[in-house]
């Protein structure tokens, strides 16, 4: 039998897209039709980017489940039209790329190494720096990506503190959790990774309460969403020297607007959006596991609890 999957992204994906989902049914056995245009009482599976013009999937009476292309769902959990299940993608590659964003501007802040990259005067001064060990870094937000995260800071010897919601052990990481929990967790942050998703319980997670814990010269990485960060609060901390810098990769409006103040501070690294990023053929290989799964009756990958948008 063959399923029939809609491919519902904006157009210009479906040239990425198309060949690396057919190579990825062929290769589990799948007898797929992809295709942007089907009759919606026809479709099996919808691969669906959040920013789609469908909106509404009442129509899609057959379908079996939404398979996201976007590791974010915060936009999708309360449509009231959608009864069936979604997954989250957990890409590999958008993983390993977001890991090795993080480890790289951890390292730049751990070995000071803007101090010689930028030095318009010539100085000469040595300056060592601690070892890993000697570094205690804080990720808020211990799902996958900050998971994957952790145990490669943890690898290169770095004292790891995690944050979640509820309790998790996770292997190598001091866990926090709670209220309680992530006054613990800042005060441990010399260097601050943001990886949680974008609710209204976690927006302004970093504002001028939370910045005043971190331990004074701190810096802040935000890989994760842009309304986690209370703006204004993070330009008075780096202003007052409680924090020393931050390297931004996302914002409140994207494309980051020209007029905004981050762009001309000089503790401020911009960065547009590129720690990571979904790759079309590891993430076509998570979908096919998907539908894989779905006509095999077994458990789904990555479901998301719609009751937290988790």
């Amino acid at each position: 039998m063959t399923v029939t999957v809609l491919f519902a992204a904006h157009a210009d994906r479906w040239a990425t897209y198309e060949t690396p989902l057919n190579t990825a049914f062929e290769a589990k056995g799948i007898a797929a039709h992809l295709s942007r245009d089907f009759a919606p009482a026809d479709v099996d599976y919808i691969v669906y980017a959040p920013n789609s013009p469908l909106q509404d999937f009442t129509p899609y009476t057959r379908a079996k489940a939404v398979l996201n292309l976007w590791a974010g769902v915060e936009g999708m959990v309360k449509n009231p039209t959608l009864k069936i299940p979604l997954a989250r993608m957990v890409d590999p590659g958008m993983t390993k790329s977001m890991t090795e964003w993080v480890a790289g501007h951890v390292m730049r802040y751990h070995l000071g190494m803007d101090r010689h990259i930028v030095n318009p005067q010539q100085a000469w001064t040595p300056h060592t720096p601690p070892l890993a060990s000697e570094r205690r870094v804080c990720i808020l937000g211990m799902g996958a990506l900050g998971s994957a995260v952790a145990a490669t800071l943890s690898s290169l010897g770095f004292h790891v503190n995690g944050w979640s919601r509820s309790a998790r052990d996770v292997p190598g990481v001091s866990m926090h959790h709670g209220t309680d929990g992530l006054s613990t967790a800042l005060n441990t942050a010399e260097i601050l990774i943001l990886l949680l998703p974008d609710t209204p319980a976690t927006q302004n997670t970093l504002d001028a309460q939370a910045l005043a814990q971190l331990p004074k010269g701190a810096f802040v990485i935000n890989p994760g969403r842009g309304p986690l960060i209370d703006d204004d609060a993070l330009l008075e901390a780096l202003d007052q020297g409680r924090v020393a810098g931050a390297t931004l990769d996302v914002f409140r409006v994207e494309p980051l607007p020209q007029e905004h103040p981050f762009w001309a501070h000089p503790k401020i690294t911009v960065t547009p959006h590129v720690a990571a990023e979904t790759r079309p053929v590891t993430a076509a290989e998570v979908i096919a596991e998907n539908i894989r799964r779905g006509e095999a009756g077994e458990p789904f990958l990555h479901l998301v609890d719609r009751s937290s948008g988790y």
